[in-house]
């Protein structure tokens, strides 16, 4: 069995809460988000970017877990350059998904897209998911690397 880290646990956990939240409101409504939004005098929700945000972020640090456990690309400049890669790539079928969605049904795409009148929105939701990605291993590589190290033996491929 592989058995992933605690930390690649617990961002998987937080994203699932954070698709969660957007599907039981949708991603244009989330309360807390309308209440962030008059406070900063936001035209729009912004809800969708902490969810395009959390796209990078997290698959971030699956995609490094993989790679580094089954030696994919020892070089970790060429590893993180290909995980930036990989996470742009998901987040681009994603807004591909949006689009067809927006094909077949106006009304299904008002409540899955939650684009609210904003034209750069597939463009922004990538630039988000790139940035999280980028963050992630910034921020996390180092911690990552501890949890990795105390994997049992045989445990690491």
């Amino acid at each position: 069995r592989f058995r992933l880290t605690g930390l690649t646990y617990i961002l998987i956990l937080i994203h699932a809460v954070i698709l969660m939240v957007g599907g039981h409101y949708t991603y244009a409504e989330v309360p807390l988000f309308d209440n962030l939004s008059e406070l900063f005098g936001w035209q729009r929700n912004n809800y969708d970017k902490l969810g395009h945000l959390a796209q990078g972020f997290v698959p971030a640090i699956i995609a490094r877990e993989i790679l580094i456990r089954k030696q994919v690309i020892p070089n970790a400049a060429w590893r993180n350059f290909f995980i930036v890669c990989f996470c742009l790539a998901l987040s681009a079928v994603y807004e591909l998904i949006e689009w067809v969605t927006a094909l077949v049904s106006q009304e299904a795409a008002d409540a899955f897209l939650g684009t609210q009148g904003y034209v750069w929105d597939t463009q922004s939701d990538m630039a988000w998911a790139l940035f999280g990605s980028i963050l992630a291993l910034a921020l996390l590589g180092k911690v990552h690397d501890k949890q990795l190290a105390g994997l049992p033996a045989g445990q690491s491929t």
